[in-house]
């Protein structure tokens, strides 16, 4: 029997649109590439939904003598459904593996829909070792015990894709989008999605094609305020909860939309439902027992289909919001003020933003200065603009925008407004002796300060890791930028200069004096051309195109590089190869 060279069975039909571009997974791609190779058995990648598992795969096999298999729910109740058009009807296993084990390169997506028989099969191939394999399963969501048995890595190495970091989406949201966002929507879309880039491209698609996105004056960007559009696509997406038909379940996950979180024990909400809600992961309890919905999406969704007199009713329901913005606002300073600038939940700001709802300037002023500490550079300017669209002249925001345009390297205002910065910016400018007059002598800031006054190298890699931990990814970066001066040992000046680029790159554009500073001195002529070219954004095979040389010459002289720089993380170069200055 011949096989055909590229058989794919689609798995659904939907919108055709231009497609996304490949970001954010060049060494994975490469990984991946590399277990394919003669010789190799192949690899599994696994991560949760929307990660790009079939983009990758895609882009791992294109212009591969490839066999393509894509299953769907549908084919998953027929013994060998996924492979019916590889394979002839009534085969048996022992001849479906003897007929497939001629095929060299075998791509399996979405492996946890297989049917009983096919992932028998594609377990017998992976024992067996004549076929190369990429298989991809979705992590958290039942399958056959022959694919569990391979998403464990029992037979195949396997590679466990994480989500995709801020940064490597906005290159997917511009393409989306038709443009750069600003970073409120940016932040806005990802957080309704959670990771899922399907759901991404979904939801972003949605907000362009129903002209939902304006392009604001200050900055030029394209923002998006106001609902969810409810599109089929998202529609389908909410099911779970558009679709409850228990009376008393949609009340609840309705009260929950228009004003969560609520507290327990809620008199209005009936609490076999919250159960029932609860059990079905559609709701979540947190410690403090309040109860939220459980997906970002959900509430958005709710709001935009109820009625217009159902959602009157509900919008009564939720509290005065001054009292809900001081509450926020007071939790942001708490943590300042112990230096701990970690991840706080501030729904009802991001609401206010989402709505389009006027934004209260002492408020839009906490919230930049909390961005602007945590290296959030972009998102601390867009909060203090929208504070100063309702208060123009409004100073705390005036001042936000001028010190965070002063972290990204932009020119400030020349009216004095930054000449009062916070006291430890005397340790990042490089007079920490001038800090320690003005900082507790316990806190870690201080601590920063000492180290910098002894130039002592391992102190300093201390304080950066523990700014870090604290939230402080600008501050860590500069500490451990300073450290890489200090070490002289060239090891230890690597590592410090490879996690200070890896957290640099982090920060939305900082550019600030503690971050300059050459790295490629320590390459030779040929792995400083090839570093320079992968910082620019080209492929081992672009860039072997360029230089004619062979993608493995390029990779052993990328990999070379690696091992000089300390790092071995590809989206660090850019910072590695031209510091701001």
């Amino acid at each position: 029997m011949t096989l055909p060279r590229a058989a794919t069975v689609a798995p659904r039909a939907e919108t055709l649109r231009p497609p996304w571009p490949f970001t954010g997974r060049e060494e994975e791609l490469d990984l991946v590439r590399r277990s394919l190779a003669a010789g190799r058995p192949g690899i599994v990648v696994t991560g949760p939904a929307g990660c790009g598992r079939t983009r990758l795969a895609a882009e791992a096999v294109r212009g591969t003598d490839c066999v393509r298999v894509s299953p769907t729910p549908e084919t998953r109740t027929t013994p060998f459904g996924a492979f019916a058009p590889v394979l002839p009807e009534s085969v048996t296993l022992h001849r479906a593996v003897r007929l497939l084990s001629g095929v060299r390169l075998l791509c399996v997506d979405d492996a946890h829909l297989l049917d009983n028989a096919s992932a028998a099969l594609l377990h017998h191939l992976a024992v067996q070792g004549r076929t190369r394999l990429l298989v991809t399963v979705t992590d958290g969501v039942p399958a056959p015990a022959a694919v569990t048995r391979l998403r464990t890595g029992e037979s195949l190495p396997r590679l466990a894709l994480a989500p995709l970091p801020d940064d490597a989406t906005d290159p997917l949201l511009e393409a989306a989008a038709g443009g750069p966002l600003d970073p409120l929507t940016a932040h806005r879309l990802r957080g309704l999605c959670r990771g899922d880039l399907r759901l991404l491209r979904d939801l972003t698609a949605a907000v362009h094609d129903a002209g939902l996105l304006t392009r604001l004056p200050e900055t030029g960007l394209w923002a998006w305020r106001g609902p969810v559009p409810p599109t089929p696509a998202l529609r389908e997406r909410a099911a779970a909860v558009l679709t409850r038909p228990c009376p008393e379940e949609r009340e609840a996950l309705d009260r929950l939309a228009f004003a969560e979180p609520l507290p327990l024990p809620a008199g209005t909400l009936d609490l076999r439902a919250l159960e029932r809600l609860e059990a079905d992961a559609l709701i979540e309890v947190a410690d403090d027992d309040t109860v939220r919905l459980a997906h970002p999406l959900h509430g958005p969704m709710l709001r935009a289909t109820a009625g217009r007199l159902r959602a009157r009713r509900l919008s009564g329901l939720r509290g005065p919001l001054t009292d809900a913005l001081d509450t926020e606002a007071a939790a942001l300073l708490d943590g300042i003020a112990r230096d701990d600038v970690r991840t706080a939940r501030t729904p009802v700001g991001e609401w206010l933003v989402a709505e389009g709802a006027p934004v209260p300037a002492g408020y839009a002023a906490v919230r930049a200065r909390f961005a602007r500490l945590r290296g959030e550079l972009r998102e601390a300017a867009a909060w203090a603009r929208e504070g100063l669209s309702g208060t123009p002249g409004h100073p705390a925001c005036r001042r936000e925008l001028a010190l965070t345009a002063a972290r990204s390297g932009e020119p400030g205002p020349d009216d004095g407004v930054t000449d009062d910065p916070d006291a430890y910016d005397a340790v990042r400018l490089g007079a920490p002796e001038r800090a320690l007059e003005l900082l507790p002598p316990d806190g870690v800031f201080a601590r920063h300060a000492r180290a910098l006054a002894r130039a002592d190298g391992a102190a300093l890699d201390r304080v950066a890791a523990e700014l870090g931990e604290r939230g402080f990814l600008l501050y860590a970066a500069e500490a451990y930028a300073q450290a890489a001066s200090a070490h002289r040992d060239p090891t230890a000046a690597r590592i410090a200069r490879t996690r200070a680029a890896a957290l640099a790159r982090r920060c939305q554009g900082a550019r600030t004096p503690a971050l300059s500073g050459p790295a490629l001195g320590e390459l030779t002529a040929r792995q400083r051309q090839i570093v320079t070219l992968a910082a620019s954004g080209l492929t081992n095979r672009q860039i072997a195109e360029r230089l004619t040389l062979s993608v493995r010459t390029v990779g052993n002289h990328l990999y070379g590089a690696y091992a000089r720089l300390g790092t071995a993380d590809r989206t660090t170069l850019p910072w590695l190869v031209e510091q701001p200055a």
